[in-house]
């Protein structure tokens, strides 16, 4: 078995032989693997983890209002750039480009309601908040030609990529494309928390600073509820908070979101991956970790040049074991959240749950284009008439899990303002101006078709067959 120094050494020449990217791309992956190499694993002793105080976690009802002045708030703005992280594909929805090009409502993809919302800042007050996208080689050719349907409106679109590092072969630790694989498969794009060196690298760092922006909002371009918060801007502001992390409470469904906690005083993200066994259903209780990570982050771009010029945001590495073609690979990924420890003065905000309305999956997509919501200056709104703080859960059957075969099962999407639960499984199909109500279960026996006619009111019901309907 090779030694961690022999794998280096072999490894180190592989990369300098890689034509397709950088030198910053090639410091940057040789870095991470010897981190990893040298077992630097961030050890977390639970009984050193404290709960957060409300200093630490700021209640977002506590934050000042919003200064009413439009030339104050004009102020706020022009400190103000939006970073969206653009590098998934909606592979998982059966889609072939950028994720954030998929429709989400009234015709509107991710990307117009970002733009939207954006456009509707600057008209109103005369600011200049740019919009910039973090790409991946995955996602950049299709983005470059998406944004130029912008180019009539009033910001500024600016689009780089996050760095390209090779997957390394398990069994001999050398870059897929140096045996041949030059192809995307050879490649991945290394989490998002290389968003940090990817903005210095791309030199949009030193630009934004340049036009004397202070504060990134990096969000994911698949979130319609990370949108601009005046209100947390201006608390950044004026307590000079170097780094926020936008946390909402939990619920049983958010096993995955990491949460915040203080330790050997500082502030610190806590993922499932760092704990230990023994601990695992602790961490996934609600009563003692309350709160997870949104992944809606603002950070001070004075203190990001200051920490990767001085190369200290090392974050914890993330293995991802995958296969390519049978053969066994691994990608070393990082999360920009947990870059929250290197930060002076960092604190989390528990914002409400209507900050964090993810699009993963076309169940997702179902609560976001029924008429739970509505659409405002591309703002999607939730609809008052829904008494229960809480959305329906949702669980589509694999026969709905691709966006175009999810689309053609529904005539019309279903009423959903009064359902708590819904399960759908099975050759189903839905007519027109449908009601679901209550605790909703249709899952149609095999080789049977069901079809739920135009006009249906189902409440409390499950149902197999024609005969249940």
């Amino acid at each position: 078995m090779a030694t961690a120094t022999e794998k280096l050494s072999t490894l180190q020449p592989a990369v300098a032989g890689l034509n397709e990217i950088s030198e910053n791309e090639k410091s940057g992956f040789i870095n991470l693997v010897s981190r990893y190499l040298s077992g630097e694993a961030q050890h977390v002793e639970w009984s050193k983890i404290q709960t957060p105080t409300d200093e630490v976690v700021v209640p977002y009802d506590t934050l000042a209002p919003t200064p009413d002045d439009d030339s104050e708030v004009k102020n706020l703005l022009d400190k103000l750039a939006v970073l969206k992280l653009n590098g998934g594909l909606g592979t998982t929805m059966g889609c072939t480009g950028p994720k954030s090009v998929i429709e989400v409502r009234d015709g509107l993809t991710f990307l117009d309601l970002i733009v939207i919302q954006i456009e509707n800042l600057n008209s109103k007050y005369g600011s200049n908040v740019p919009l910039l996208l973090m790409n991946s080689f995955n996602t950049h050719d299709d983005t470059q030609k998406i944004i130029e349907k912008y180019q009539n409106s009033n910001i500024e679109i600016h689009t780089f990529n996050q760095s390209q590092y090779p997957r390394l072969v398990v069994e001999d630790f050398v870059p897929l494309p140096s045996k041949g694989r030059t192809d995307k498969d050879g490649w991945y794009p290394p989490g998002h928390g290389d968003v940090f060196p990817s903005l210095s690298n791309s030199g949009k760092l030193d630009a934004l600073l340049s036009q004397g922006k202070e504060y990134v909002f990096v969000a994911n371009s698949d979130n319609l509820g990370a949108i601009v918060d005046l209100k947390i801007l201006h608390h950044l502001i004026q307590n000079k908070n170097e780094y926020c992390m936008e946390v909402t409470p939990k619920t049983l469904a958010d096993v995955k979101g990491g949460t915040l906690i203080s330790y050997e005083e500082r502030v610190q993200l806590l993922e499932i991956a760092q704990v230990e066994d023994e601990h695992v259903n602790e961490f996934k209780s609600i009563e003692k970790f309350k709160i997870f990570n949104t992944n809606n982050l603002w950070v001070n771009l004075n203190a990001v040049k200051r920490l990767v010029e001085a190369d200290a945001l090392k974050m914890e590495i993330i293995p991802n074991p995958k296969e390519v073609d049978g053969i066994k690979v691994l990608q070393l990924e990082t999360a920009a959240g947990a870059a929250i420890r290197f930060f002076d003065k960092a604190i989390g905000i528990n914002v409400p749950r209507s900050r964090f309305l993810p699009v993963k999956a076309t169940s997702d997509l179902l609560l976001v284009q029924s008429d739970l919501y509505t659409l405002e200056n591309g703002f999607v709104i939730r609809n008052k008439a829904r008494t229960n703080p809480e959305n329906p859960s949702i669980e589509l059957g694999p026969e709905f899990k691709k966006v175009s075969n999810f689309l053609g099962r529904f005539k019309s999407i279903p009423s959903i303002v009064e359902l708590d639960t819904l399960k759908v499984a099975g050759d189903v199909w839905f007519g027109a101006g449908v009601i679901l109500k209550g605790k909703v279960s249709i899952v149609a026996k095999p080789d049977v078709k069901l079809e739920v006619p135009d006009g249906a009111v189902i409440a409390d019901k499950e149902i197999n067959g024609p005969e249940d309907l």
